[in-house]
């Protein structure tokens, strides 16, 4: 792992770093990757140095594999994905090496970006942030299901380059850093785990979510763009569940409309809510404040910043012990999971037995906010991985610096 000679003496002056945050996605816009881009962004240029931003960037090739993949998957009635290609990798190769030729940085940050740095010539250090590895989400979610062969070789040679060139590896859960050493035999010593932080531009004081009294009706929010992938049907079963357990509860649904045969008087929907969008914002964080639990039977995610967001209201996450989540959620913590076969009776008598515990309901409360004060806030985020920077790319100090040489780092942490 190399850093040029200039920074090696910005560095001892002290002076923060540039860093170029490269992603093919508009990382200043709320809808990228959640907002999760954009969150990130202010965390480094909070904590870590000044950030430039490289995208968006929309490569033709990128279009051309589009119209190609819907052709190849009525054809052969397989996916293709064309965003997981060798040569929209290659453009994407083309476009960033200009852009950094144009404006040098001393260090890259690429976000869940592995096809656009895969085949980039740079000798800038770069660390590779993402939430899985390909290997984890082929045939776990339905967009990378019933794969064309070739389309999983492309992926997997790019998330092996990615990997391999990347000096520092930075993944939201264990399940993720696992991968990354099982099937694509990563460095264990470039790799931390460090959760993702709730995508908010103000959490509520904690005083306000502690002094919130326990309602007669338990308002449950089911938060996802997926009805199907989110489990939206045990949600519902839940709701029907907990009416024959004698609980009043109500369950509200928003950022997506269920199919029509889930109907209930005690079921409320909200269309998706754009956080781009004050009035929008304000309504998210209106239900957030009014629910008692997050209630997301997830059939797959990856590490769900929603949990994040709850915690910082206050709700405990009642959700499925699947993919990434255990990184997110600490059982008993911040909420509990269920396995994947729970169906909503299960849920149903979990929820019940808390919320009929007036203390245990409390606690959970309080341990739920203290989980997104303690770990899932972009500001410790942001620190560690200052932090986590500056250890990395520790310089030897007794060498003599010779211009646009690379001094090597010390990586031992």
């Amino acid at each position: 792992m190399f850093l040029s000679c200039r920074n090696f003496i910005k560095t001892m002056l002290n002076q923060p770093l540039k860093i170029g945050f490269l992603t093919a996605k508009d990382a200043r816009d709320k809808k990228s990757w959640s907002g999760t881009d954009y969150y990130i962004v202010k965390a480094l240029e909070q904590y870590c140095g000044e950030v430039v931003c490289f995208g968006p960037v929309k490569p033709f090739t990128e279009k051309v594999g589009r119209r190609v993949s819907l052709v190849l998957e009525k054809v052969l009635k397989k996916t293709y994905s064309p965003d997981r290609s060798l040569i929209v990798s290659s453009h994407y190769a083309k476009i960033f090496e200009r852009k950094l030729a144009e404006q040098p940085v001393d260090l890259i940050f690429a976000s869940a970006a592995s096809t656009e740095i895969a085949r980039l010539k740079t000798s800038i250090p770069i660390i590779y942030l993402s939430d899985a590895t390909f290997a984890l989400i082929n045939n776990y979610y339905a967009d990378f299901s019933n794969m064309m062969r070739l389309s999983k070789w492309n992926s997997n040679i790019l998330e092996r380059l990615a990997i391999q060139k990347a000096s520092m590896l930075i993944y939201s859960s264990a399940w993720a850093a696992n991968s990354a050493v099982k099937d694509y035999e990563a460095d264990r010593s470039k790799i931390h785990v460090l959760p993702f932080g709730a995508n908010l531009d103000e959490a509520p004081s904690r005083d306000l979510v502690l002094s919130k009294q326990k309602t007669e009706r338990c308002r449950l929010l089911f938060l996802g763009v997926s009805w199907q992938r989110k489990g939206g049907d045990i949600a519902f079963e839940t709701l029907l569940e907990l009416e024959k357990l004698g609980l009043d509860a109500e369950l509200i649904i928003c950022g997506c409309i269920p199919p029509a045969e889930f109907t209930h008087p005690r079921m409320t929907v909200v269309p998706f809510l754009d956080k781009n969008d004050p009035v929008q914002y304000q309504q998210l964080v209106e239900l957030l404040l009014k629910s008692n639990f997050l209630l997301l039977p997830t059939r797959g995610d990856c590490t769900p910043i929603v949990f994040s967001e709850a915690n910082a209201f206050g709700l405990p996450v009642i959700t499925t012990d699947t993919g990434g989540v255990s990184g997110v959620v600490s059982e008993g913590e911040n909420g509990c999971m269920l396995p994947i076969e729970a169906r909503g009776d299960q849920y149903a008598q979990l929820i019940y037995d808390i919320y009929q515990n007036d203390h245990q309901y409390a606690e959970l409360v309080r341990s739920s906010r203290a989980a997104f004060d303690n770990r899932l806030n972009w500001q410790t985020w942001g620190m560690t991985m200052n932090k986590l920077i500056h250890d990395h790319f520790s310089f030897v100090r007794d060498r003599t610096l010779v211009p646009d040489q690379p001094l090597t780092a010390d990586v031992s942490l």
